[in-house]
């Protein structure tokens, strides 16, 4: 595939158009509403859940088996990926996720052939894409020869980090001013100024960059600020002793790190979320590798935030390469 650095038509074309109902930007930003609250035309969605009761703890509902599937026991990557017979029950674990995710690496040849004569976007992840899978979060650095490669790829084809980080983080990370950033999951977006319908949504504000350029802000759950912030500071209070919890916000979600607890205590790090989240309706619990996030009940995801970012690049048809690496562990 030939490479060849030009701008002016940023993106892969695809089949599918990208629209505003396919964006939902416009009237699918649903929020959840307060208990007990009246539904405003159009603004709300509902999402059935438990009231609060004696047997609705972490083990009743499910909390601690989603953490256990949700953090496979690692298992060092096998030369050029190849998947070996099983020998164990690690191993069954290990080659059935790779069957889900599939190495792109192994598939460069496929997408090569898919791009031939086409226009590219590059969308990438940062932890366990750029930079390693860490104990501690905060050392999660990306290495001089993934910033430069990262720094080439940009050269040739538009680039974007979408992460769950902050994104003032993700950019603290990866320090390159050629790329756009996503963070919080896709719900905070720095991306170029266009005049499209989604550049109109009252979400989207114009701002400028570190450099002072000009580019557009969206930010669908600004509204859930004052929220996160004080679930953040219950979260820190009420884990405060629980050795190896760590505590993050990301200003528009928050996470609670169990990868250095003792996993006979995950029932307790699990509880103390569920404790606090269970007073607040309008948001809601995911679950990562040993981590577990906090975020508001609104329609958007990091998939959205891809879609948003190929129509401010203006392509009307797109298609886009996104990688994310999920070794177990």
């Amino acid at each position: 595939m030939e490479l060849k650095s030009n701008h002016s038509s940023p993106v892969l074309t695809d089949p599918v158009p990208v629209n505003k109902s396919r964006l939902g930007i416009h009237s699918n930003l649903l929020s959840y509403p307060q208990s007990g609250g009246s539904l405003s035309s159009g603004k709300y969605m509902t999402i059935p859940r438990k009231k609060p009761g004696k047997l609705d703890d972490v083990r009743s509902n499910g909390w601690l088996d989603a953490m256990k599937s949700s953090s496979p026991p690692r298992k060092k990557l096998i030369k050029d990926f190849n998947i070996e017979v099983a020998a164990d029950d690690i191993d069954i674990v290990y080659c059935s996720w790779m069957i889900k995710y599939p190495s792109a690496i192994k598939s460069f040849e496929k997408i090569s052939k898919i791009a031939k004569n086409k226009k590219i976007a590059v969308f990438l992840d940062y932890d366990g894409t750029l930079s390693p899978i860490v104990d501690d979060p905060d050392c999660a650095f990306m290495s001089d020869d993934m910033r430069s490669a990262v720094k080439d790829v940009a050269k040739y084809f538009p680039t974007a980090i979408i992460s769950g980080r902050s994104r003032d983080k993700v950019y603290e990370l990866v320090g390159l001013t050629e790329l756009y950033y996503a963070g919080s999951h896709g719900m905070d977006i720095m991306g170029p100024v266009s005049h499209t319908e989604s550049a109109d949504h009252p979400d989207c504000i114009r701002s400028t960059d570190q450099q002072g350029k000009e580019v557009n802000l969206f930010q669908p759950a600004r509204e859930f600020i004052p929220m996160i912030d004080e679930v953040f500071k219950n979260l820190v209070e009420n884990t405060k002793d629980i050795k190896g919890a760590k505590v993050e916000n990301h200003k528009f979600c928050a996470s609670v790190h169990y990868r250095n607890v003792e996993e006979k205590n995950w029932p307790t790090v699990a509880q103390c979320v569920h404790d606090i989240l269970k007073d607040y309706p309008r948001l809601r619990l995911t679950h990562g590798r040993k981590v577990l996030e906090i975020r508001p009940v609104i329609d958007w995801n990091k998939g959205k935030a891809v879609e948003f970012l190929l129509e401010s690049l203006g392509s009307s048809h797109t298609l886009s390469l996104s990688f994310t690496t999920r070794i177990p562990g």
